[in-house]
């Protein structure tokens, strides 16, 4: 009778979680488990179908919902009714036997009040291991089933085979566990194999969820960095509002939503990434509780075969590649490029506006092959290149003509009428229609011994000013061509660079910027060590300069006044691809692109 009730207590059990039913389902399968075990299932899959831990069919779970699915009916009310009948004792050899009020772990036999007592006086008995019935049913303590064969009751399972994956008996193993292909083990040789399983999953699910933990706390960090900037930009603008009138509220209000809105699409993406790590998370603990968080030992086959499905699961889980850094990087990125400058010494009143440098960059279609750029008089970018042609870009990066294809360019302008000046690798100068058909004018320019390395520039008043390296001074020609009208000398440096500036020049050489007036005289200098310098003219008339780190591959664009003092950062320290030759330009559209370029990309920042 004891054997029966032990069997029939052990079928109440759940093959998942193997305590006692609670609000038993059926799946589509026919086979039963706890609602609960089912709802960790569910979570663990994220979706809308469970996969049965024992035959591993696939039931659908309408509208994600396991309450839904149909109740064991039928093992719900045994398990009621056995809750409502007390356990008697299991010792007694009376018919009319009491109810137990304690259970034997060592003898595997619920005792009554009397049994207690004789059980209590036999020293062989005193250190067993006894529990009070009231500890067993409000489920403090789990009880220690003893295995027993179902073909021989009166046998232990003290045998594992590991090819039928079952427990058994002796006298199993000699009848039915012998042939070919079977493995049979001492019971509790499989034991401890079992235990050591669960404690290397264990120690692989901390491991891989400290790598997970690691991820979210990088991702809060990118995520205060962003919440920083915003901060930190709503308070410029909260100290602007305190200095102006009481007429910029509006303006204030406009400011701060466009903050928020440049700011929130980037937070919902770090929030949304430390979601997904967090479920992936909650999906290992799961998992892993279900399976190592237990006292007992699975029993029967659908126990082992709930177990084993587990334990895939849980290798699935943490067999997935460990969190990528780069999008919560990228992503923050976005957000912490926000920032406000004010409208200081401006005629516009306003508190000021919301900066946002957005990039892209082109790759050239001739590698390494910038030699020059200079604005079209239709408002593009013109890329020459020294091995040949004359690349157009719009200023949203599409390339849309490409002229001069059999010419190697040094370097290019264009007059107010539209002809296009272009100097050529011998270093002469040609006259071309806005068609680009070659004009009948001849340049009298300085040798390669004798100049090296001659940059080209045109002002508003179409006059052509050629800078020298090696001579250290610049020619100034008309449109008429023949020899040069006059010449400004650049005492004491190299002019690897010239833009016209209203009736100045902007020099680059190395580190320094120099604006000189049309005799030579350094009217004003900017000077950045250990960087290169390179200008522009910007479309407020402005001056625009690029500070690059070859070696590092960085490069920052700063505006300053025509006296080269500093007004603002529009790029900050951005990371290019570096080139092997040290050669950049600097430009900006007429609808206000800044353009980069260097040997072979062209980056357009907004």
């Amino acid at each position: 009778m004891a054997d029966a009730m032990n069997a029939i207590s052990q079928s109440m059990e759940c093959p998942v979680c193997l305590s006692t039913f609670t609000d038993p389902k059926i799946l589509s399968c026919s086979h039963t488990f706890c609602k609960t075990c089912l709802d960790n299932l569910l979570e663990c899959h994220g979706n809308c179908q469970i996969r049965c831990p024992i035959c591993r069919a696939v039931t659908q779970v309408p509208n994600q919902d396991v309450g839904k699915l149909q109740a064991n009916l039928a093992l719900k009310n045994v398990i009621e009714e056995m809750k409502c009948h007390p356990q008697i004792c299991t010792n007694c050899k009376s018919n009319d036997k009491p109810s137990a009020v304690v259970y034997c772990q060592d003898c595997g036999k619920y005792l009554c009040t009397t049994c207690l007592n004789m059980h209590s006086q036999w020293g062989d008995f005193i250190g067993h291991d006894v529990i009070a019935m009231s500890e067993i049913s409000s489920g403090k303590v789990s009880v220690r089933r003893y295995r027993k064969c179902r073909k021989h009751p009166k046998e232990d399972d003290g045998c594992f085979c590991s090819t039928c994956r079952r427990f058994t008996c002796f006298r199993c193993v000699v009848m039915e566990h012998t042939g070919e292909g079977h493995t049979v083990i001492e019971g509790a040789a499989y034991e401890d194999r079992h235990m050591k399983s669960i404690e290397e999953l264990k120690s692989k699910v901390d491991t891989k969820r400290s790598f997970f933990l690691k991820y979210i706390d990088f991702i809060d960090d990118q995520s205060k960095s962003v919440d920083n900037a915003k901060k930190q930009c709503t308070s410029d603008i909260n100290k602007a509002y305190d200095e102006a009138v009481r007429q910029l509220t509006e303006k204030r209000e406009s400011l701060l939503r466009e903050v928020n809105e440049t700011t929130e699409g980037v937070e919902k993406e770090l929030e949304s990434m430390k979601t997904t790590a967090q479920k992936h998370i909650n999906q290992l603990t799961t998992i892993a509780e279900m399976v190592t968080d237990r006292t007992k030992i699975p029993l029967d086959m659908d126990t082992l075969a709930a177990h084993d499905t587990l334990c895939e699961d849980l290798r699935e889980a943490f067999d997935q590649e460990d969190p990528d850094y780069e999008p919560p990087r990228k992503s923050s990125k976005k957000g912490k490029s926000v920032s406000f400058e004010r409208n200081i010494g401006k005629d516009e009143l306003g508190l000021g506006h919301i900066v946002n440098v957005v990039e892209k960059y082109v790759i050239l279609p001739t590698e390494d092959s910038l030699s020059a750029m200079t604005t079209t008089p239709d408002g593009r970018m013109a890329v020459g290149c020294w091995t040949g042609g004359m690349h157009i870009f719009s200023p949203d990066g599409q390339l849309q003509q490409t002229v001069l294809k059999d010419d190697g360019i040094r370097d290019v302008g264009f007059l107010s009428d539209g002809r296009c000046v272009a100097m050529d690798t011998s270093d002469n100068i040609t006259l071309y229609t806005p068609e680009y058909a070659k004009l009948d004018v001849i340049f009298q320019t300085l040798s390669s011994d004798a100049g090296e390395f001659p940059n080209l520039s045109v002002d508003g008043d179409d006059q052509i000013y050629v800078s020298y390296w090696e001579a250290k001074k610049i020619l100034v020609f008309s449109t008429a061509g023949g020899q040069a009208v006059s010449e400004i000398p650049c005492n004491g440096y190299e002019p690897q660079q010239i833009t016209s500036y209203h009736g100045s020049l902007i020099t680059s050489s190395d580190d320094t910027i120099r604006l000189i007036d049309k005799q030579g005289a350094v009217q004003h200098k900017l000077k950045k060590p250990d960087s290169n310098l390179y200008a522009a003219v910007s479309q407020w008339n402005t001056i625009l300069v690029a500070k690059v780190k070859h070696d590092e591959g960085l490069v920052s664009i700063d505006e300053y006044t025509n006296e080269l003092r500093h007004i603002r950062n529009l790029v900050n320290d951005y990371k290019i691809e570096r080139p092997e030759r040290h050669w950049y330009y600097l430009q900006q559209y007429r609808s206000g692109e800044i353009a980069f370029c260097t040997p072979e990309r062209l980056y357009i920042f907004h």
